[in-house]
């Protein structure tokens, strides 16, 4: 089942990395990188138009509270939403509390170990504060760097769509993997 989530008053840190909830003082920071060819392809949605389309979305992230502003140096480089996952997808889970993960990441910030970093410290405070029993975290199958991410967080194979449909309302075949409690807690971090 899907458990209700409220980052509002949540700050994580890394070695490099804040995160945080989202403010409208994000907003430039948020269109500079949601507006940039290739970066919300891999995710399903398409490039921002314009920044009143970053606000509306901005709004929501700030609204809903399940959404992580990734800081770095002072500047807002990319997100990790907690998002719920599809119940009628897993329905084996009704008993087990889980979300899943999405995220994104400026282009300029690509290969450098970002986003591993960022989501270690979410699934750290999903696991341990929260008490989550499972996450899950999905990807298209031609998006070998949010497969990759995955891989390294521990994240296995675990369900396949071959219909799935993205938010811009294209079709692609899509990869759904799952991480126990267990298993995080086995694992050196």
């Amino acid at each position: 089942m899907n458990v209700d989530i409220d980052i509002k008053r949540v700050v994580l840190k890394t070695k490099r990395l804040k995160l945080r909830s989202w403010q409208m003082s994000d907003l430039d920071d948020f269109y500079a990188y949601a507006s940039v060819d290739g970066v919300g392809q891999m995710a399903g949605w398409s490039p921002h138009k314009d920044k009143e389309e970053s606000k509306r979305i901005l709004k929501h992230f700030i609204d809903e509270r399940k959404t992580f502003a990734i800081v770095m140096d002072d500047r807002v480089i990319g997100s990790i939403g907690i998002e719920k996952y599809d119940e009628t997808f897993m329905p084996e889970f009704e008993y087990l509390k889980g979300r899943e993960l999405g995220f994104v990441l400026a282009k300029d910030k690509w290969g450098q170990g970002i986003m591993p970093e960022a989501c270690r410290a979410v699934i750290k405070y999903l696991f341990e504060d929260v008490d989550l029993d499972f996450m899950t975290c999905s990807h298209f199958l031609d998006n070998d760097r949010s497969r990759r991410v995955q891989e390294k967080l521990g994240f296995h194979k675990y369900k396949y769509n071959e219909n799935y449909t993205t938010k811009d309302g294209t079709i692609k075949p899509n990869q759904t993997n799952i991480l126990f409690k267990e298993e995080w807690l086995d694992e050196p971090h």
